[in-house]
């Protein structure tokens, strides 16, 4: 795939119609996944497979634009002008000094994955979210081992902070934070 295909922007509302999504393949295999036991995180075998029908598409896509509604940056990835990738950062600061930023959704459809476009996606996020004051973006991060691989990778490590509110939507989340 020539990288230079691939557009990196941030989205408006117009951007984000109810079918953005309708090529978009969210795939995963899961082979193993990353708890925590008595304080202490390792991996675990644990297969499970993850797919968005249409229905989650159209959720997505509603949170998508209530985060821009709301203040919030939507970042994407297109290719030939299809949404391939995905990043938000909500608006609202929280924890103890009001440092954070959410955020919430990183994808890159299954078939764009290894080029690279999470992480400018990732980087875009941070570039804007340290405009908007921010000190550090929070992730609730699936538990996958690809997952937790991908975020170390960027940098990213184990809250200092854990967000209840953020944890006890996906309490098999792993709860990270990248320092911008």
């Amino acid at each position: 795939m020539d990288k230079n295909d691939i557009e990196i922007r941030l989205l408006q509302i117009t951007d984000l119609y109810l079918d953005a999504l309708q090529d978009f393949n969210r795939y995963q295999i899961t082979n193993r996944v990353m708890y925590k036991e008595n304080d202490e995180y390792m991996y675990k075998d644990n297969y499970f497979i993850e797919y968005w029908d249409e229905l989650k598409k159209e959720q997505v896509i509603q949170s998508l634009i209530k985060c821009i509604c709301t203040g919030g940056i939507v970042v994407g990835a297109f290719k030939n002008n299809k949404l391939i990738g995905f990043a938000n950062v909500e608006n609202k600061f929280f924890g103890k000094y009001r440092e954070y930023l959410e955020l919430p959704y990183i994808h890159v459809s299954y078939e764009f994955r290894n080029y690279g476009i999470g992480r400018q996606l990732f980087h875009l996020c941070c570039e804007k979210a340290r405009e908007k004051g921010a000190k550090k973006l929070y992730i609730g991060a699936h538990p996958s081992e690809q997952t937790q691989i991908f975020y170390k990778s960027i940098g990213c490590t184990l809250a200092v902070e854990v967000n209840k509110e953020i944890y006890e939507r996906e309490p098999l989340d792993i709860q990270l934070e990248f320092v911008l």
